[in-house]
């Protein structure tokens, strides 16, 4: 019988060649069991990323109008026939800010936040353009 000498502080000083031979194998197959769960790891989280969809890029935009005041809300209306354009929110500054422009004819930039018949505008930027709004006659 053959006999393998192992490292001095294991259990046993002397193994068997066949138990030798079934501890080597075994340390192998758990070797190499870790690094393919660490690579099905790996794939599993970098393939999401790669798959998810991406979000459409704001849309931006400037429109020129004359800022009032709607139920609560501020708002951007034509300056000659007073028709709501777009619903204004602030972005960067309080909602708060609208009021110093009331009746003024503006500039406002930002994002499209909903689309449709009455846009939603996250207002960044808001540049006079006339401190009165429309044709007013004395």
């Amino acid at each position: 019988m053959f006999c393998v000498i192992v490292s001095i502080g294991t259990r046993n000083a002397y193994l068997p060649w066949s138990e030798a031979v079934m501890y080597r194998r075994l340390a192998a197959s758990t070797v190499v069991i870790t690094l393919a769960m660490l690579w099905v790891s790996t794939l599993a989280f970098a393939a999401p990323q790669e798959n998810r969809p991406k979000k459409p890029a704001a849309s931006q935009t400037s429109m020129t109008g004359c800022v009032d005041q709607q139920e609560g809300r501020y708002v951007l209306i034509h300056d000659q026939t007073r028709d709501l354009i777009a619903n204004l929110e602030a972005e960067g500054f309080p909602t708060e800010g609208f009021a110093k422009h009331l009746g003024h004819k503006v500039t406002v930039r930002g994002v499209v936040a909903s689309e449709g018949s009455h846009p939603v505008i996250k207002v960044r930027i808001i540049e006079t353009v006339s401190e009165i709004c429309g044709s007013q006659h004395p």
